[in-house]
């Protein structure tokens, strides 16, 4: 067992040893993103920008920063929250996530500020897409939602869900959303009303239903009990990546 530990410790360890903590600004609120360089050709210099889930930048984030290095882009996990705001439990990734939702122009200026940093750090600023788990699936939609400079944008098992005061403007960015068809946490009269919006917007968009699939399906540290809401499926997870490297082969051609 303790050897099992160990090794897991090291993996994880190397993992994040390829990571570059970058530290950043929004006015007074000190951020710390990650990024990591493409490791194998990236002609394009094209770069992907993570949103983490609600409990700020985790391994999973970290990991998928890896993989995206290995496809050959540059990859920039974002600090969302701040280094002194990061929640110690679910309660508190809840409420700091809720108001980030609520007040989406301060959602949406943290991730056009993660975005910086990963232009900075080399990526090119016409060859960018973001990606989003979660919380951070809400967060590529309001990417979308405020015209960023990015060709397309995916959201694993996020909430779809926007204020109804707010007005509907045409979508540009391409729009992929991956969903657990079981996902308790966004109801049908929210996909529903995503879908119409999408339609309003004339984007140009693509939802991918995951059967016996539920929220967090992508993150493998949780078990595989759908009746808890948030589960792992491996099918699921596996078929996701693959639409997204297609989606990223359209975007990017």
């Amino acid at each position: 067992m303790k050897k099992t530990f160990y090794l897991l410790l090291l993996v994880t360890s190397l993992v994040n040893a390829q990571l570059t903590k970058i530290t950043y600004f929004d006015k007074d609120q000190k951020l710390e993103g990650f990024f990591i360089k493409a490791k194998v050709a990236n002609p394009k210099n094209i770069g992907i920008l993570i949103l983490p889930a609600w409990m700020g930048i985790d391994e999973h984030s970290k990991e998928v920063a890896e993989d995206l290095s290995k496809l050959g882009y540059h990859a920039f996990v974002a600090d969302i929250y701040g280094v002194d705001k990061r929640p110690k439990n679910t309660s508190e990734a809840g409420q700091i996530a809720g108001y980030f939702k609520t007040n989406y122009a301060e959602y949406q200026k943290r991730i056009q500020l993660a975005l910086d940093q990963l232009i900075k750090n080399g990526a090119n600023k016409d060859e960018i897409a973001v990606i989003g788990y979660c919380f951070g699936g809400t967060g590529v939609l309001e990417a979308a939602r405020a015209h960023f400079n990015v060709k397309g944008v995916v959201s694993f098992h996020g909430g779809l869900g926007k204020d109804d005061s707010r007005t509907t403007e045409k979508i540009t960015t391409k729009v992929l959303v991956l969903h657990g068809v079981d996902d308790p946490y966004v109801p049908q009269n929210e996909v529903l009303a995503f879908q119409d919006e999408m339609k309003a917007a004339k984007a140009d968009w693509q939802m991918v239903y995951y059967a016996n699939a539920v929220h967090a399906f992508t993150h493998k540290d949780l078990d595989t009990d759908n009746s808890k809401g948030a589960a792992y499926n491996e099918l699921a997870d596996k078929r996701s990546w693959i639409a997204m490297k297609d989606f990223f082969n359209e975007i990017f051609k």
